[in-house]
């Protein structure tokens, strides 16, 4: 990987500032902090010009790879570390073939060549740590075996505090990062266990990012769920599919969907019946069967539209009118669809809210007492009065389930619905039970 795929006008503005910036080399070899040798290689590069620089790493691109790691390990003012970092990443700029030299150095020292540049992680001084990220993304992306969870984690953990930061330009190098090492599975598996991530990734989206950031967003998106494990999970408990619908709904670049509808395909694919239900309810059928009507320079587009279409439809057309309502309940995305309003439905339905030890009686009074969206209240406290009309002991289960309390709290809610539905709902759980005339 070129370490020109990370690109950054904070990186290289700052990075051009400080290759013309002096440093006390030779007081650091009086002061014995470094030796002659040293001293002598270190001023063979320093504020050279390019064409002598590289030709001295073409001959003796293993020595300078060394004694930069080296320097870095021992020498502690943050302007020098800045110096040696740029070395660094001017050495390997363009030259992948130069990897090697740095990653190899652990056969002379095994501190090297992740100690220091880990240790950089944890400098107060942002351009260190920030360049550091850099160069440990091309490193680390470059290796040839496992990497080991001690140089994993400590990078993935400061990825996730510069995605959720409120520095922009902290985020857009984290997340260029995130694009080039979750390739790798050791990767995805680390960024799955580290939930600030996640939620600092899908937070990206939830405010309206470019459509650079979404693309780039969706791209680490689409990567990890290449894992069975994050296929199943994601939506359960981030929420995503509303989210990149929405973005894809809203998008005018076609890179924009294309990664977010191939970021459908791996969920529909891998984990079928935990997404589904959710593309179901947030209307995607209609959307990607317009998406088949429009023209795409990239083929691979319309067969992923076509194979999220197929799959979609035929789930449509498995449901049953019960199906539907279990589907949105589970969603978490409750709006008045017509099954709510429908005595019919209640009269035949109330009681599967009882299947699987009251499973879906558990949902509603979940959303009743998370959910801050009025419309999902509003629905669900009218669900529960149906179900309350409906299932003769349903009075006596809900309240034993604990959800009275909240509904009798929702009638003084901010939104005139909310209160109207609750108040409905409390006149049945404290009225004679309904019987059937």
């Amino acid at each position: 990987m070129s370490i020109s795929l990370v690109s950054n006008a904070y990186l290289d503005e700052n990075s051009t500032k400080i290759r013309s910036k002096p440093v006390p080399w030779e007081g650091y070899q009086r002061a014995g902090l470094i030796t002659a040798d040293e001293l002598t290689l270190i001023k063979k590069v320093e504020r050279q010009p390019k064409a002598k620089t590289e030709s001295l790493l073409l001959s003796d691109g293993a020595a300078y790879a060394h004694l930069y790691l080296r320097l870095l390990k021992k020498l502690q003012r943050v302007d020098t570390q800045q110096c040696i970092l740029v070395l660094i990443a001017d050495a390997i700029a363009d030259h992948d073939e130069r990897i090697p030299l740095f990653t190899r150095t652990q056969e002379l020292d095994i501190d090297l060549p992740y100690g220091p540049l880990l240790r950089m992680l944890e400098s107060p001084d942002d351009f260190v740590q920030l360049k550091a990220t850099h160069i440990l993304t091309i490193l680390l992306s470059s290796e040839s075996t496992p990497i080991h969870s001690q140089q994993l984690q400590p990078f993935i953990t400061s990825l996730a505090s510069f995605v959720t930061g409120n520095t922009p330009h902290k985020r857009d190098i984290a997340v260029q990062c995130l694009e080039a090492v979750l390739s790798r599975p050791e990767f995805r598996k680390a960024a799955w266990q580290d939930t600030q991530l996640i939620s600092g990734l899908v937070d990206i989206l939830k405010h309206n990012p470019g459509p650079q950031m979404s693309y780039q967003v969706g791209f680490c998106l689409w990567l990890l769920t290449f894992e069975q494990e994050v296929a199943e999970q994601i939506n359960k408990k981030y929420d995503i599919v509303p989210v990149l619908t929405s973005i894809a709904q809203s998008a005018v670049k076609e890179k924009v969907i294309r990664v977010i509808v191939s970021t459908f395909r791996n969920l529909v694919s891998k984990a079928p019946s935990a997404n589904l239900p959710s593309m179901l309810v947030v209307q995607l059928l209609p959307f990607a069967q317009n998406l088949c009507t429009r023209k795409w320079s990239d083929e691979d587009i319309m067969e992923d539209v076509q194979y999220l279409r197929d799959e979609l439809k035929a789930r449509f057309e498995s449901l049953t009118t019960y199906d539907e309502y279990s589907s949105e309940l589970v969603s978490g995305h409750l709006s008045w669809s017509p099954v709510h309003e429908s005595e019919l439905f209640w009269k035949e339905n109330a009681t599967k809210l009882n299947d699987n030890d009251y499973a879906q009686l558990k949902i509603l009074i979940h959303l009743l007492n998370d959910s801050n969206d009025p419309v999902v209240l509003a629905v669900a406290a009218h669900d529960v009065g149906q179900y309350v009309k409906y299932y003769e002991r349903g009075k006596n289960v809900f309240t034993d389930a604990g959800g009275k309390t909240r509904v009798m709290e929702l009638m003084s809610h901010e939104s005139p619905d909310v209160r109207y539905r609750a108040l409905i709902t409390v006149q049945r759980l404290v009225s004679h039970p309904w019987k059937t005339v």
